[in-house]
């Protein structure tokens, strides 16, 4: 996708700092933070929402999602987070290529 900043992210043409990258996907931290321990978690396949996902997609969305809790362990909010999936504007989503918060370091509540 041409206009797609996470698309722009995973081809390097716009900076991250990130926590992890491999063939399939790429974490990195949260320019406008919500929690003391906040990134997001991404494919490299653009897909644009959770609604998106297709069959073909299951393999590597349970990617994400494991590597999240690997992330979230190593930066000490294993006990102590939130997963956040963001599915159309009216719930939030802002970028639609799919991508995974954890937000964590402090108890709940906090904004959503």
């Amino acid at each position: 996708m041409n206009d797609c900043i996470f698309c722009k992210i995973v081809a390097g043409e716009i900076p991250a700092k990130k926590l992890y990258e491999d063939d399939d996907v790429v974490a990195f931290w949260d320019i406008a933070p919500q929690a003391p321990v906040h990134f997001l978690v991404i494919p490299k396949k653009h897909i644009a929402g959770p609604s998106s996902v297709t069959e073909e997609d299951e393999k590597l969305i349970g990617k994400l999602i494991r590597i999240a809790g690997d992330l979230a362990r190593e930066n000490g909010v294993e006990d102590c987070y939130r997963v956040i999936f963001n599915n159309g504007a009216k719930a939030g989503q802002v970028v639609f290529h799919i991508h995974l918060h954890i937000l964590g370091g402090k108890d709940k509540p906090w904004p959503i």
